[in-house]
């Protein structure tokens, strides 16, 4: 799941043809509104499986139907008319084709994030100054001036002499000249074809794909398949899916095959609701969501289990709700002890479901008496290992020593990768915790360098260190014997981002005979478990809420 990142149990401008620009509009549209007339079993969701193919010339994917069935490859032929293939099974290769005049593939970046939901946030911020914007995943996730609107070298020019006068130093422009650009190749009937957009299905909608670095784990795929150009110049596979069908390549892989049935009720729940929620997290790329932990992770019909399918079939179009709208559905591996508001992680408005509440069945700790945003608090309650539902659980507690060179290392591989502005200091003089949530996130860790401090922020603790599993922990400094600083032990609780359901926690409080709605409405206070109906909205700007 999103920023989960391996936090879970189980652990990119092409022209767009007229017809799936207008169908990718209107769903967008329809997602917006909650003006939905369908059952949550009719809703097609539209997948990136493999999401930046091409990026090395070794790229290789093998797509092969089952026996006795047979793919339907679709694309346009050189005279732009469509042309259907057939064949038991097809190599997609990446094979450069030379320009008859170099292009020129330039973007403006306004602003570089972690996560979705903060880049969202900062989205809305540049609109609300009249800068149309659209937001990307080339790696991190970025917020872009809109293509379609600043089309030309001289509109994105303008547009960043313009923020740089205003004292925005961080915006930059990423141009790149291209003398040719992959194109996807493969071979049927003896016959060499490089396209850029390839629609393939079967008569039993199934489809066998193997990466080429992977090839003993094939994955298989219901529904059909496409190979498309995405925002970075690359490709993307995406899955078209039923949602009832995605979710039986969600659910096992996410909550565990082995987890007790009322816990795999709750993240079934959970887990549709997410993907309905999120269906805007790569209109960049013309697709949906994608199949890694920066969504939810998922592996088609690879690895299903019969009590996530039986969970599926008996939740089929239940979706938790908060004021007749999908609430944003975020879970992680472990709590470490207490949940975490929503902005303890990511920047945006509050979401009044998601709050701080101690993940134990009895009352174990008075946050209102013993606020975790004192150090004094937060020590003695990491210090608390028995009475809460993630107890025994490794990630509930640990302890992780770094030495002051491997922490250099990490904080420079970081600061390098978002271009700040002290990536090449040398030497780490001290770190230290200056400001934390009520429920004991560090929402602000300065770090002295000997170029000066660097500020870390929420989540981009975790992103500039190796060792913490959440952001739910305390430093102690390691001395030698000379009394000079050799590294910090990173001393806390928890696995992710710690936001709403702990999926170890709901083992636990199914196996005190919870029932999956009641472990729901714990870890998302004020919430309600309803069918899929045409009056829930799926998602609005904080903006536009009513």
């Amino acid at each position: 799941m999103q920023t989960k990142n391996s936090s879970s149990i189980i652990n990119h401008q092409s022209p767009i043809p007229t017809v799936l620009k207008a169908c990718a509009i209107a769903f967008w549209l329809w997602g917006l509104s909650g003006s939905m007339a369908a059952q949550a079993e009719d809703v097609d969701l539209k997948v990136g499986v493999v999401q930046r193919f091409g990026s090395e010339p070794t790229d290789e994917l093998i797509l092969k139907a089952t026996p006795g069935d047979r793919l339907s490859l679709r694309f346009l032929a050189g005279n732009m008319q469509p042309k259907t293939l057939e064949t038991d099974q097809v190599t997609l290769e990446v094979a450069m084709q030379p320009l008859s005049q170099p292009l020129l593939a330039e973007h403006l970046v306004l602003s570089d994030h972690a996560t979705f939901e903060t880049a969202e946030d900062a989205a809305n911020q540049w609109r609300s100054q009249g800068i149309q914007v659209e937001v990307v995943q080339p790696e991190r996730w970025q917020v872009w001036a809109k293509r379609d609107v600043y089309q030309t070298p001289l509109l994105r020019r303008l547009l960043l002499q313009s923020l740089q006068a205003q004292g925005n130093n961080t915006v930059r422009l990423e141009s790149q000249v291209l003398p040719q650009v992959p194109r996807i190749s493969f071979v049927v009937d003896g016959y060499r074809y490089s396209r850029q957009w390839i629609e393939i299905d079967s008569e039993n909608d199934l489809i066998q794909v193997t990466r080429g670095e992977d090839k003993r784990n094939p994955r298989l795929y219901a529904g059909s398949l496409k190979i498309q150009p995405n925002a970075y110049g690359t490709y993307t596979l995406v899955n078209d899916v039923p949602l009832e069908t995605y979710l039986r390549g969600v659910v096992p892989h996410e909550i565990g095959p082995g987890a007790p049935y009322a816990a795999v009720e709750a993240q079934t729940i959970i887990a549709r609701t997410y993907a309905l929620r999120n269906l805007r997290r790569f209109t960049a790329d013309n697709y949906q969501i994608c199949a890694d932990t920066h969504c939810q992770v998922y592996r088609g019909l690879t690895g299903t289990v019969p009590t996530a399918d039986r969970a599926i079939a008996k939740t089929q179009g239940l979706v938790l709700t908060y004021d007749n709208e999908l609430v944003d559905a975020l879970y992680s591996s472990t709590s470490g002890g207490v949940t975490a508001p929503f902005s303890d992680s990511w920047n945006g408005s509050e979401r009044p479901y998601l709050k701080a509440v101690v993940d134990s069945p009895k009352p174990i700790w008075d946050l209102s008496n013993k606020p975790l945003g004192n150090e004094q608090n937060l020590r003695e309650f990491i210090n608390l290992k028995e009475g809460f539902n993630e107890s025994g659980r490794s990630p509930f507690r640990w302890r992780i020593e770094n030495s002051l060179e491997q922490i250099q290392a990490d904080l420079q591989r970081y600061l390098k990768k978002i271009k700040h502005p002290l990536a090449e200091f040398t030497t780490i003089q001290q770190m230290q915790v200056v400001k934390r949530s009520p429920a004991g996130r560090i929402l602000k860790l300065n770090v002295q360098t000997d170029k000066g401090v660097v500020e870390l922020h929420k989540n981009e603790v975790r992103s500039a260190f190796y060792p913490p599993r959440s952001t739910l922990f305390y430093l102690e400094p390691i001395y030698g014997a000379d009394k000079t600083l050799k590294g910090y032990a990173y001393v806390g609780g928890g696995f992710g981002h710690g936001v709403g359901l702990s999926q170890y926690g709901s083992y636990n409080l199914a196996n005190l005979g919870w029932a999956g709605e009641k472990i729901l409405t714990f870890y998302y206070p004020g919430t309600q478990v309803q069918p899929l109906n045409d009056s829930i909205v799926f998602w609005q700007e904080p903006g536009n809420k009513k």
